[in-house]
């Protein structure tokens, strides 16, 4: 039960190897926030601060003082999302599938770098996804497979679809990426449903094209509109998470937006980031303690 008067909520997660949520830092951000009552959602790695008003983050973060330690602020009210829409590269899992994938046609640093600038907003996205899948013309097949052998799932990515899932919420992937790696992250980390790009084959070797039309910033935004108003739920009632230029929309959108080690100009511009912990964090923001997660092996 949020106190009388208190209007947001302030929660502190730690990078979980870090151990340096410590009572004297919590003690001295719960001060500076002006904060009340605090509950413990998961030992020496998250907690949450009621507060009066939303505190300052910049004077929070200055009170974390560089430790490895991530500040979310969120109104006390409607905290639990009933959507959950996320990014795949960089956010779902751990690297670039397109960056992985120039590896085998010998392009990888040349396609990574034109990656690295459309993700911070520097190019057109649709534009810089053609000009690198463009680059992979004649590439074999058989290299979508051998990329598909060396994706991760991003720690805590399994909780957050599992958990979210038991309390009602529909979850979607929704990736400027390729369909032949978001329908099997999808499955794998147990989401709804998967939206992305097709790469083109003659069955043998990429044909140097994606299907059109492409799905970039403005499809993302779309889609985030489109699954709330299918399933009957304000944007309020969203959660969207990524780390590109091209998913900044929708987390400005999502009644929580979340920047997930992202680019500069997304940590910028995005109401709320994770700079350290992982995507436990995002059940932590939502106020479930780490005894709610549900775990998936």
């Amino acid at each position: 039960m949020v106190e009388a008067c208190m209007t947001h909520v302030l929660t502190l997660v730690a990078a979980r190897d870090a151990a340096s949520l410590t009572s004297a830092l919590i003690g001295r951000v719960r001060d500076i926030a002006g904060g009340g009552a605090l509950t413990v959602l998961s030992s020496a790695e998250a907690v949450e601060i009621v507060c009066t008003g939303a505190p300052d983050l910049d004077q929070v973060r200055a009170a974390l003082d560089g430790a490895p330690i991530d500040a979310i602020v969120v109104p006390a009210n409607g905290r639990r999302k009933r959507l959950l829409i996320a990014d795949m590269d960089s956010t779902i899992i751990t690297g670039e599938t397109l960056d992985a994938l120039a590896v085998y046609a010998g392009l990888g640093e040349k396609i990574a770098a034109i990656t690295a600038r459309a993700m911070n907003g520097e190019l057109d996205f649709n534009e810089a996804l053609r000009e690198r899948v463009g680059m992979l013309k004649g590439l074999s097949v058989d290299a979508l497979e051998r990329t598909w052998q060396g994706i991760r799932l991003t720690p805590g990515a399994l909780e957050l679809v599992a958990t979210m899932k038991a309390h009602g919420a529909y979850t979607a992937l929704v990736s400027g990426g390729f369909t032949f790696f978001t329908s099997r992250v999808a499955a794998l980390a147990g989401f709804d449903m998967h939206r992305s790009n097709t790469l083109l084959d003659d069955g043998a070797t990429l044909s140097g094209r994606v299907a059109e039309p492409i799905l970039g910033r403005s499809a993302k935004l779309a889609t985030l509109r489109e699954l709330a108003e299918r399933h009957g739920l304000p944007l309020s009632a969203a959660l969207a998470t990524g780390d590109g230029a091209n998913d900044l929309d929708m987390l400005l959108a999502a009644g929580l937006g979340v920047a997930f080690h992202a680019k500069p100009i997304v940590a910028a511009a995005a109401r709320a980031r994770i700079d350290h912990a992982n995507l436990r964090a995002l059940l932590f923001a939502q106020g479930y303690p780490a005894s709610a997660f549900v775990s998936v092996s």
